[in-house]
């Protein structure tokens, strides 16, 4: 079953990117969701329409979690469960940048089992599944395998690495950004980035299908307190996280004060 999810959301992802390029960089209507939920616009709404017909068609029997569709608590019944992002990094499409992406997951019984994550202004596709590797436009790709957290280049915020989140001492990275969180999680998986990490509070939509990608590449993927992810929760939100190779993860717990949840 994983791998003909996969093949759907794959299919489904390039029709959003098709849906979504119609809209970019031609003034998209755009307004602000309110409170913390920055803005939106009507791609957004576009490709979360398509999205929700097209893949609850093929599987009625998947609960739905989307960013853009008011949530259900019925899909807390459901073994299976769509999680989407119909456009992630909002801001830089809105910006007419190219980075921003669809973010498409398959979960079963809280575990990512299909996963896609497509920047069509890039026309570059990240894909994976439980029983498949992480795959870059059909090409494997692979973490890095980095075993010094000092000088690493890591995909993080600046206010990540404020000095009280880190009571064993801050790592002196080299900080880079990207819009999109599904991104920064497929770059750590490609290896061109040594990793990511978020100490936010994270939506599921935002890190489902990176998390298993840069997970089948290698790296190890937990929240930020060194559990393992769990999705389709009734929050929708991971306590931040961690996407980085071993030795770089067990620093960074050491330094955050964290050690592993039993049976990650």
């Amino acid at each position: 079953m994983p791998a003909r999810d996969l093949a759907l959301l794959t299919e489904a992802a390039r029709e959003a990117g098709r849906i979504a390029l119609r809209y970019w960089r031609r003034d998209p209507k755009v307004w602000d969701k309110g409170g913390e939920h920055g803005p939106v616009s009507e791609a957004d709404l576009a490709v979360n329409d398509m999205l929700k017909l097209v893949l609850q068609s093929a599987r009625p029997d998947y609960g739905w979690l989307s960013e853009e569709t008011p949530d259900d608590p019925a899909r807390l019944e459901c073994e299976s469960v769509f999680i989407i992002d119909p456009i992630d990094g909002t801001r830089a499409f809105i910006a007419g940048e190219e980075t921003f992406s669809h973010s498409l997951a398959v979960a079963r019984q809280g575990r990512v089992t299909a996963a896609v994550v497509f920047l069509p202004a890039l026309d570059r596709i990240y894909t994976a599944s439980e029983s498949a590797p992480a795959l870059r436009d059909g090409q494997p790709m692979a973490a890095s395998r980095r075993d010094r957290l000092e000088g690493a280049d890591i995909l993080t915020t600046k206010a990540n690495m404020a000095p009280e989140k880190w009571p064993g001492g801050v790592p002196e990275i080299f900080r880079h950004f990207r819009a999109s969180l599904a991104w920064r999680l497929c770059l750590a998986a490609e290896g061109r980035f040594d990793g990511m990490l978020t100490l936010r509070p994270a939506w599921e939509w935002d890190i489902a299908a990176g998390s298993l990608i840069a997970e089948r590449a290698g790296a190890v993927v937990t929240d930020a307190r060194g559990a393992a992810l769990r999705f389709n929760t009734a929050s929708a939100r991971a306590d931040g996280v961690l996407a980085l190779p071993p030795a770089l993860h067990a620093e960074a717990l050491r330094r955050l004060g964290a050690r592993p949840a039993a049976g990650r």
